[in-house]
């Protein structure tokens, strides 16, 4: 557009008219791209997290709770149910494997988890340095919690009370680092894992009784005791139906299912998101008709360089092109600015993130990218074609003869 003949004024206005396109265009992806990623992410976050496991087991209370707190450990658990209750579930007919959880502190927002090694080959875990844990205040200790904590191995910590904070320190008993994980992807890397034992202990008014490290096979010992969860999988299909309804009826326990309720959440969360796609679409829709009205009007003001150009030698079918291309160019340019400025966005949200447990990057990719990229390119020739065909309306001779 170079050899148009537009007045100063004409062209600062045509400037300031095509950078606030680029801007409506940036900002309507930058929306969708954050939501692309995040929704994206998050999904991913659920499934890695929930794999293998059918059923969770817990205090009565919010299903959604008892998921979120035992798998994803976003939330606080619901209570605490009987180990001996529990180490029945273990052995049901129905049930494969049953991975006892035991939540109730933490190391720096880090959730200390008393289990046994039925945890191991649930999430398949393997040591990248050191060993596993193999004695009461013994720990490993994920990928994440060893690089931002700078914990080592031989190093000790305390333990506080609750879920997140530390404001009530356990000073009696420390921690000792054995071992830390090789990265997972998933929860594991964000947790510190000791045996059940070691969360009785530091929660006992009496510590000189211990001796409690066995896996959930020796529960029965402790009738006095109580766990937070059970993970199960189960032996056969048919357990779907059957096992969550016996624990429900027939127990002072609840099951809740992590596919259900990740869907549930995922329900919650589809509203909201559906909400900022609708106002992302309307704004790229504001960018559509902006793009549309600047140059149709721009058009009017360029006849008389359109007709000068076709006595040059250009053809109709050249100029209609290079109209069309002006708005493509519009919406490309905001499209790929969009796409920085969501993964920008996207990158401060997770840096400013307090939980640790489900944190969002900006600095990864989703293959639906690209169709925004291809939704811009869409809108830029959809809004540029009326004003285009407007150079086939363009008679030469008079365009010329009138006075400018």
């Amino acid at each position: 557009m170079n050899t148009f003949k537009i007045s100063s004024k004409n062209l600062v206005r045509n400037k300031l008219t095509t950078i606030l396109n680029i801007i409506l265009v940036a900002f309507g992806v930058g929306i969708l791209s954050i939501l692309l990623l995040a929704a994206n992410q998050i999904g991913n976050t659920l499934e890695k997290n929930a794999r293998g496991i059918d059923l969770v087991v817990g205090a009565k209370g919010s299903p959604l709770q008892l998921i979120l707190s035992s798998i994803y450990h976003i939330d606080y658990p619901t209570g605490n149910i009987p180990a001996k209750d529990a180490y029945k579930l273990a052995h049901h007919p129905m049930v494969k494997r049953a991975v006892p959880l035991a939540l109730g502190d933490n190391y720096n927002g880090y959730r200390i988890v008393g289990t046994d090694t039925s945890f191991r080959n649930l999430y398949a875990l393997s040591i990248l340095k050191g060993n596993f844990w193999q004695k009461d205040l013994e720990v490993t200790i994920g990928s994440t919690v060893a690089s931002e904590s700078k914990l080592k191995i031989g190093d000790s910590f305390f333990g506080a009370h609750g879920l997140t904070g530390n404001g009530d320190i356990h000073k009696q008993h420390a921690y000792t680092v054995k071992g830390i994980l090789k990265p997972q992807g998933n929860i594991t890397d964000n947790l510190i894992l000791t045996n059940i034992g070691s969360v009785y202990k530091m929660h006992e008014e009496k510590p000189e009784h211990s001796a409690h490290h066995a896996p959930l096979a020796e529960a029965k010992e402790i009738n006095d005791k109580q766990i937070t969860a059970l993970l199960i999988q189960y032996k056969s299909p048919m357990s779907v139906i059957l096992f969550p309804r016996m624990v429900n009826q027939s127990t002072n326990m609840q099951a809740a299912s992590p596919a259900m309720e990740s869907a549930r959440l995922f329900s919650l969360i589809g509203v909201g998101i559906d909400t900022l796609q609708w106002f992302a679409v309307f704004i790229m829709a504001i960018a559509a008709l902006s793009i549309f009205i600047s140059l149709y009007n721009a058009m009017k003001e360029r006849k008389y360089d359109l007709a000068l150009m076709r006595c040059l030698g250009a053809s109709k079918s050249k100029l209609f092109f290079l109209v069309l291309l002006e708005g493509i160019m519009v919406t490309l340019t905001g499209a790929c600015l969009g796409l920085l400025i969501g993964h920008a966005a996207l990158e401060a949200i997770g840096a400013y993130q307090e939980s640790s447990q489900a944190k969002l990057t900006g600095l990864t990719t989703v293959p639906q990218e690209i169709y925004l990229i291809w939704t811009g390119l869409l809108i830029g020739a959809l809004a540029s074609i009326i004003p285009a065909m407007q150079i086939y309306k363009v008679d030469i001779a008079t365009t010329l003869t009138k006075d400018r």
